[in-house]
């Protein structure tokens, strides 16, 4: 598979689809709609048979057994660990990341490797309907570098940790380095920045009230690590810690989240925290379950992520929405605690308001970005439908993504990449395992 260039990637045109999902009003279902793209925004979502003559003067894009919604969004993701899919499974949190993970990442990361590993995992995002990512990883300048190239809306975090590594040697340098990438990304549109400091078990009290400090000048949010697994809980409860240290704050993005008491739930719900579930990943790891239905109860706005495809170990949003409503049915024993639109919520809006990006994206509404997907309900496994959105969480995935747009532009075009050089990335990323298995 090619780059494919043709005028259906304009960013001007007319999407008409058998079902629209708008996310916004929730739970809803339009029939027979079309959704106008003007100038890489939501011009009008209209029955397809009142377009104006001036729509239908527009390039048309004809899906007839489809549904289309907004884009998703995956709230937490390591994508340069995308080159490391599948080399440790079957492990323990800790044993997994101190003999495993971390030796392999201090052999073979290096710029290059971040670049090449983050442009893979794009790349399955966007042909699972993704438009939108956290990255969480060293050389992030490489990360947005990445994005950039391939069009996609990204918030890079900016890691701070306290063992050296190739990108910084001190809690310190890392934090001048992600002063510096700050500065650098003010003028693009598609990348938000945030700190990442990795963990209350790998950073230090002065390093997280630097950070604090840093992100409340600049006004940007943190993206912690929190609460991943049993193992964080033996000296104390590190939410108790973060509290104590000020960082609960509605800027504050609290990744896994399990292990937690009613009590802590309600100091995340009156701090406004932003919590983000990775079922997936904490399942194949055994670190707990987080409480989503406990949360949504609470008023916590819960957004789902995939985790590094090193721990899940796919990136498809479909099926981690999937997986959270399945279990968070099982863990609370009740078939109604995460609904289908719920799940739907969760990886597109919930993951906006998360990202300080509800009004630009992660539903279908005038003036909002062009951040859409397209899934084909035209195969035998996926007929009949009898209700859209419980088939998109339930019997989708991933391969039943046709088209994926960023702000009007069509990257993925009948399941073939529109910007991306497939070849020379499939080359590179097959030279990376060759590299990697020697090195083993």
């Amino acid at each position: 598979m090619t780059k494919l260039q043709t005028s259906n990637t304009t960013h001007d045109c007319v999407i008409s689809a058998r079902w629209v999902v708008p996310v916004v009003p929730h739970n809803t279902v339009l029939e027979h709609h079309s959704v106008v793209i003007q100038r890489g925004r939501i011009g009008a979502v209209t029955p397809t048979h009142t377009l104006s003559q001036e729509h239908q003067a527009l390039p048309r894009i004809h899906l007839p057994e489809h549904l289309l919604t907004a884009g998703l969004i995956n709230t937490h993701g390591h994508a340069a660990m995308t080159l490391l899919r599948g080399y440790a499974d079957d492990l323990e949190l800790m044993d997994w990341l101190n003999h495993h993970i971390w030796p392999v990442e201090n052999r073979v990361v290096n710029e290059a490797f971040v670049y090449d590993g983050t442009s893979l995992a794009i790349a399955e995002m966007i042909a699972g309907g993704t438009t939108t990512a956290t990255d969480t990883y060293f050389f992030p300048d490489q990360v947005a570098r990445a994005y950039l190239d391939q069009h996609m809306r990204a918030q890079v975090c900016m890691p701070v940790v306290q063992f050296p590594n190739a990108w910084a040697s001190t809690e310190a340098q890392h934090i001048d380095k992600a002063l510096s990438f700050d500065d650098d990304m003010k003028d693009k549109p598609l990348i938000r920045t945030a700190f990442a400091p990795h963990a209350p078990y790998t950073v230090t009290d002065q390093a997280f009230s630097s950070v604090l400090g840093h992100a409340q000048r600049r006004g940007i949010p943190i993206h912690l690590h929190l609460h991943e697994a049993a193992s964080e809980l033996t000296d104390g409860r590190p939410l108790e810690r973060m509290e104590a240290l000020g960082l609960l704050t509605h800027h504050l993005q609290a990744v896994h989240m399990t292990q937690l008491s009613s009590r802590e739930i309600e100091r995340l719900a009156a701090a406004r925290v932003h919590v983000v579930h990775c079922p997936e990943s904490n399942m194949k790891l055994a670190s707990g379950i987080c409480p989503v239905a406990a949360l949504k109860a609470a008023g916590v706005n819960v957004a789902l992520g995939t985790d590094g495809a090193a721990s899940n170990n796919n990136l498809d949003m479909l099926e981690e929405a999937r997986s959270a409503a399945l279990l968070a049915k099982v863990s609370a024993q009740d078939s109604t605690a995460l609904t289908a639109a719920e799940a739907l919520d969760m990886a597109t809006i919930n993951g906006a308001r998360l990202l300080g990006l509800a009004d630009e994206t992660g539903s279908i509404e005038p003036g909002k970005a062009a951040d859409l997907m397209a899934v084909d309900f035209s195969g035998f496994g996926t007929r009949p439908v009898y209700h859209p959105i419980s088939h998109l969480i339930y019997v989708a995935s991933a391969s039943h993504v046709s088209h994926t747009w960023v702000a009007g532009e069509c990257l993925y075009q009948d399941r073939q990449y529109t910007r991306l050089d497939v070849q020379s990335l499939q080359g590179r990323v097959e030279n990376w395992r060759q590299h990697i298995e020697q090195d083993r």
